[in-house]
């Protein structure tokens, strides 16, 4: 059974909506991978990312060459993570700055939202990647306990792959 892009969305929206972190990876100029540590700006997710960045960020630079970026979320303690494929740009829009706005942002933009150094990284997710397993040790070892007393074994997790384009 096909699942539509509106289901999908919602299921990867479920998975990422607790990371506030996500490891942000681009194609450098020199064409070696680079990842860092973004903040994924809070706004449901609904095919699309966001992130703030300096317009001297070497990340513009690299999205400007490829921007073919990946997204990986990780939530240890739900025992989730989430690979997000897809295409960033940049984006220096006053009107979506403002509605992104967030106070812990002034701690990267000390001249608030109309700091001129502020951009957006919009990136549209093509595809997704995910694994979700029980998510607490308790679920983890009941799922070990289960397979144990079972002729089958217990599915450890559920890992699929989305395409959303």
């Amino acid at each position: 059974m096909a699942d539509s892009r509106a289901e999908h969305i919602a299921q990867l929206a479920e998975l990422i909506k607790d990371v506030e972190v996500a490891m942000f990876t681009t194609v450098g100029v020199d064409g070696r991978l680079y990842s860092r540590p973004l903040g994924t700006q809070q706004v449901a997710f609904d095919g699309d990312l966001w992130f703030a960045t300096a317009a001297d960020s070497p990340k513009v630079a690299e999205i400007a060459l490829n921007p073919r970026v990946n997204v990986a979320y990780a939530s240890p303690s739900k025992n989730t993570y989430v690979s997000v494929a897809g295409r960033a740009r940049i984006v220096n829009d006053r009107a979506k700055i403002e509605e992104l706005w967030s106070s812990p942002m002034k701690l990267f933009f000390p001249g608030g939202k109309d700091d001129p150094n502020l951009r957006l990284i919009h990136v549209r997710a093509d595809s997704a990647e995910y694994w979700d397993g029980p998510g607490t040790l308790l679920g983890k070892a009941l799922s070990f306990v289960l397979s144990a007393v079972q002729d089958e074994p217990a599915q450890l997790g559920d890992n699929g792959f989305i395409d959303l384009r």
